[in-house]
């Protein structure tokens, strides 16, 4: 039998039940305990997923039981919870972006470096079927050397469906730090880091009406970017273009597309686990859809924290690293400076691609 790994939840907001519902599916994660600054929505996701114990996040955090805190609160409070949690000796998986600002993040990469403690953050669709079979299509050679890549998510925003939309809307928000993360982690675990950027951005309704329940009516003040547009120059010396935005009501592209000297590669949504892949190799007359090399190709959300747990246990890397994830964070910001600064922006981080996983895993494993 597995040695569990104790995980605790910090924050049961609409994220958690995700979580909690599909670290089942791994035999090394046991959740312990979950906590929230309101405790009745800790005590409901805890009846709903059959966690032990509820508590303070005071109490989470003093527990030496609890090996590896997953930080799933609101954006602004990532870095300073994640910071408490790595003090007091935790390893710490925040949700996406790894904190808001760049201080801040480059402070938890220190900070957990420092202690030796992992930290890792979301997403980890890229350890999904979908995109793992691209990364191994990319590596085997199938489109030859990548030229360049696209990638859009295009949106009217959340306020007509999410239950409290507005930090969408504020620092940390937005739909480069919202969505964003999922596309550009997908784009460097496929074609490698990013040297510089450039890009444009604007605020398009500087004031959002909230349409879900059960804030209806309720107006939202805009702070951040909603439409942004970006070009990317990698290391490898591709080229590529993305953009995310919360303007867009209809629109008829891809979510990634990968161009390479042999051919094209279409890339599953990289918010989700995953299909459909498509290739289209020079001389072809048409896409042909391949089927998926990887298992893990439903909603796996943890499996970001299970790899993080096998990777504790035997020493090796774990793929959602600090050095992907920041270099994500850095990313985004970029595209933001870059506008506000009308100029190109040199990336300062950097970052290896992390290790595909093998081939023929069973359900539940991620080391052969």
């Amino acid at each position: 039998m597995t040695e569990k790994t104790r995980i605790g939840i910090l924050g049961c907001g609409a994220i958690s039940a995700a979580y909690l519902k599909f670290a089942k599916t791994f035999p090394i994660l046991e959740v312990v305990a979950c906590a929230d600054v309101l405790p009745e929505r800790a005590r409901a996701r805890a009846e709903e997923f059959g966690v032990p114990r509820v508590c303070t996040v005071e109490e989470l955090l003093n527990d030496p039981q609890i090996q590896i805190a997953v930080n799933l609160t609101i954006p602004r409070a990532h870095a300073e919870v994640g910071m408490a949690a790595l003090e007091a000796g935790k390893a710490v998986y925040n949700e996406k972006p790894l904190a808001v600002r760049r201080e801040d993040g480059k402070c938890l990469v220190d900070l957990a470096a420092k202690k030796g403690l992992r930290l890792g953050a979301a997403p980890d669709t890229f350890l999904g079927g979908g995109l793992q079979t691209c990364r191994k299509l990319i590596d085997d050679g199938w489109i030859g050397a990548p030229v360049g890549a696209t990638a859009f998510m295009l949106c009217h925003g959340h306020e007509s469906w999410h239950p409290d939309p507005a930090f969408y809307y504020h620092q940390g928000g937005g739909p480069m730090f919202d969505m964003g993360p999922y596309y550009l982690t997908a784009l460097v675990m496929l074609m490698g880091p990013v040297r510089r950027v450039t890009g444009s951005a604007r605020i398009t309704f500087p004031e959002r009406t909230i349409t879900s329940q059960p804030k209806y009516g309720q107006k939202v003040r805009v702070e951040v970017p909603t439409h942004v547009a970006g070009i990317m120059e990698f290391h490898s010396g591709a080229v590529g273009t993305i953009t995310t935005s919360f303007d867009v009501w209809a629109g008829q592209v891809p979510r990634i597309e990968i161009y390479g000297t042999e051919g094209s590669l279409s890339v599953p949504d990289p918010n989700g686990f995953g299909g459909p892949v498509r290739v289209r190799r020079a001389g072809t007359g048409d896409w042909s859809e391949v089927p998926l090399s990887h298992g893990y190709a439903e909603n796996t959300r943890s499996i970001g924290v299970a790899d993080m747990a096998y990777a504790q246990r035997s020493g090796r890397p774990h793929r959602a690293s600090p050095e992907l994830v920041y270099h994500v964070l850095d990313l985004m910001h970029a595209f933001h400076d870059a506008s506000s600064q009308g100029r190109h922006i040199d990336l300062v981080s950097t970052c290896q691609r992390p290790a595909p996983l093998p081939l023929g895993l069973l359900p539940g494993e991620l080391d052969p």
